[in-house]
């Protein structure tokens, strides 16, 4: 078995892990109970000039990931352009499949809330198990880190307020949902990691293995 052929399974988990956190983010939107800050800004710039919440997060990614790179001086690895790409392209295509999908009650919405925020943190505990590299927000967030010296929280908290202000500013969803979303989803994401980067790496060894007993029974038979 070749590298290439390890990097398509780390890359195919990479990509479930992404699918699943569009789809959670996706649920948080149309909960219409609050989205997640930086979703606050993609919603808020689609009320305010068209297109699509996706191609928003594409644009915003791409945006983020230029002050990334001259910040840092360098290119952000290819794993934050497959993120960029790939949650704006899945979170259009679910929000179309689950355009006739209503939720009326708020019991149901609370509900749909909570279970957005839980496949979220699975979502992002798959990909980024997948170690392929950080998305744009993160990547910005460890360049800012890594030029300043300040403490990754305090970066990030920064990062999520401010969005989330200009969010706000241009119409996005702000309630009750977002400060729920901020206040969980750290301890949720550091519930999952552990447990999807076990599963990853026992997948990975299993693949290991296989190849160690392949080329055993190919030596054997020479």
């Amino acid at each position: 078995m070749s590298n290439y052929y390890y990097l398509g399974v780390r890359f195919l988990i990479f990509c479930i892990g992404l699918l699943i956190m569009a789809f959670g983010l996706d649920l948080l939107i149309i909960a219409n109970l609050g989205a997640t800050p930086w979703d606050v800004l993609h919603v808020g710039l689609f009320t305010q000039f068209g297109l699509t919440i996706g191609s928003w997060s594409i644009i915003v990614g791409f945006f983020v990931l230029g002050i990334s790179a001259f910040i840092m001086k360098k290119f952000p690895k290819l794993g934050a352009y497959l993120n960029m790409l790939l949650v704006g392209i899945f979170m259009d295509m679910i929000l179309k499949l689950l355009t006739h999908v209503t939720f009326d009650t708020l019991l149901e919405r609370i509900v749909l809330l909570i279970i957005g925020i839980i496949i979220n943190a699975i979502g992002m505990g798959i990909y980024i198990s997948a170690q392929l590299g950080a998305g744009p927000r993160d990547s910005f967030m460890l360049a800012v880190t890594s030029k300043t010296g300040w403490k990754v929280s305090h970066v990030r908290r920064g990062m999520e307020v401010l969005v989330l202000i200009i969010g706000w500013l241009c119409g996005g969803p702000v309630f009750v949902g977002t400060i729920i979303f901020c206040i969980t989803i750290g301890t949720l994401v550091g519930l999952s990691l552990p447990l999807c980067q076990k599963l990853t790496d026992f997948i990975m060894e299993k693949i290991e293995k296989k190849k160690r007993n392949t080329e055993i029974n190919r030596g054997a038979s020479v």
